[in-house]
């Protein structure tokens, strides 16, 4: 690649996102923070003004103009005052405390103020993760314990910078899953996520601790000038990685309102922008794999996404997402050709290669902490998989290999690779394959019988 067809680079700075000098300049209805405010101090009780804006996470000077109307109209009281501004407290009158009720029964969502949808979308199309480029180094960094043809590595990088979609697809053990579980230490960097999103006058929670791995803000080279300090409404966190296997439903991917706290939590594809989804064992939903895919056709196709609300108010989001799937299905078999003709790239994984496999037994005995064998691994390829022609699928040698030291330590004994513990941890794993057929014992049977008596 020569320098001038080279992508331009846009790296996200670690910025603050500057906070709202103003009512107005928050975008959000007056009636929604107003009520926000009065939910407060109605769960607080009387509040200073320096514990409100820790709350509520705005400026304090916003918040002495807001609470000035507020004891305008009577809706707030300063029961005593302190020897500073920032210790005065506010408590809420009889007037306050009814519209307070009013407030937590639309929704209980009391927490730092929420940024509107407009403020939303610009600050996601502004951290596009398709503006860093993933060079070779970081691919090859990440994936360096795996065992992979330097072709696949390439199309991988070519995936991840294209910011199409990337279908991994293959037998049962060809690591799939492990593979995604790597990918996700390529996509690094910093974003800013929301606490919650105002949509018509509705609550919708973004920022998920077990999702979004905040980053301390001083540490990342903020000032701790308080004047200076970002717009508390968001938080930084690193790029996001979302996750997903057989557990998914369709309802998982709109927006969930809580019957009791009747605020929405964001659905995994909005938690997962500006980063990574990871979609595992497509195929082993409770719904059928194509009501699925159907879900996910405009949102791959457009990099938007809509979701509706319990008043029926449709809203669109942007879905700036790198999402992987993983399957045993081939696209083929997904008969949903406007799906797969939106599936960027397809990756077929598949047995390998005697000299990949015996690397990855030596791996799998490191990561097991138990001494590497030659002889086991003679066995292993030039015994059991010959005689059984079973593939030699980079899944097996760990669980083979977990399997003798299970044993061993059950018998308070060092765990030792010789060919019949192998033998043994076979005859075990391969179980179903080895039942009998048509009352006659098949050739993994007759092989295993003696690796199961011991050494």
């Amino acid at each position: 690649m020569n320098a001038a067809s080279r992508p331009v680079l846009r790296q996200v700075p670690i910025e603050p996102v500057h906070p709202p000098v103003s009512l107005e300049a928050t975008g959000l209805p007056a009636s929604v923070v107003i009520d926000l405010v009065l939910k407060h101090l109605q769960r607080g009780g009387d509040t200073s003004i320096a514990e409100l804006g820790a709350q509520i996470a705005l400026p304090l000077p916003l918040l002495e103009r807001l609470l000035a109307f507020l004891r305008d109209e009577r809706f707030v009281e300063v029961p005593r005052r302190g020897s500073f501004d920032a210790e005065v407290r506010y408590a809420l009158t009889d007037a306050g405390r009814a519209r307070a009720d009013e407030a937590l029964r639309r929704n209980q969502y009391v927490g730092p103020a929420p940024v509107s949808l407009a403020d939303y979308v610009a600050r996601v199309q502004y951290q596009r993760s398709a503006g860093t480029r993933i060079d070779p180094q970081r691919v090859q960094a990440a994936l360096a314990s795996l065992v992979l043809d330097p072709a696949l590595l390439e199309t991988l990088g070519a995936a991840l910078n294209s910011q199409r979609p990337l279908f991994l697809y293959g037998p049962s053990g060809t690591g799939k899953t492990w593979l995604a579980e790597h990918l996700v230490h390529v996509i690094d960097g910093a974003i800013w996520v929301p606490h919650a999103i105002e949509v018509d006058g509705e609550i919708v929670q973004v920022f998920d601790p077990a999702v979004h791995r905040r980053i301390d803000v001083a540490a990342a080279g903020g000032s701790l000038d308080r004047s200076r300090q970002p717009d508390g409404r968001w938080v930084l966190s690193h790029r996001p990685v979302v996750r997903l296997g057989g557990e998914m439903t369709l309802a998982m991917m709109d927006l969930e309102r809580d019957a009791l706290t009747r605020f929405y939590k964001a659905p995994a594809q909005l938690k997962a922008n500006n980063g990574l989804l990871v979609f595992d064992d497509l195929g082993r939903q409770r719904c059928p794999a194509h009501q699925i895919l159907n879900r996910w056709i405009v949102p791959l196709d457009r990099r938007v996404d809509y979701l509706s609300l319990h008043t029926g108010t449709s809203f669109q989001v942007p879905f700036d997402v790198q999402v992987i799937f993983s399957s045993n299905l081939s696209p083929a078999s997904l008969d949903d050709p406007a799906f797969v003709r939106r599936l960027g790239y397809k990756v077929r994984l598949d047995a390998l290669d005697e000299v990949s496999y015996r690397r990855v037994f030596r791996q799998a005995c490191e990561r097991a902490g138990v001494a590497h064998d030659e002889a086991a691994a003679d066995c292993l390829v030039g015994e059991l998989h010959a005689r059984s022609g079973m593939p030699l699928l980079p899944a097996y040698p760990l669980d083979l290999v977990l399997k003798v030291r299970d044993r061993a330590i059950y018998q308070g004994v060092e765990a030792r690779l010789t060919p019949q513990a192998l033998r043994w941890a076979w005859a075990l794993y391969f179980a179903a394959e080895a039942a009998q057929e048509g009352g006659r014992p098949t050739a993994l049977q007759t092989m295993d019988t003696q690796g199961i008596t011991g050494e």
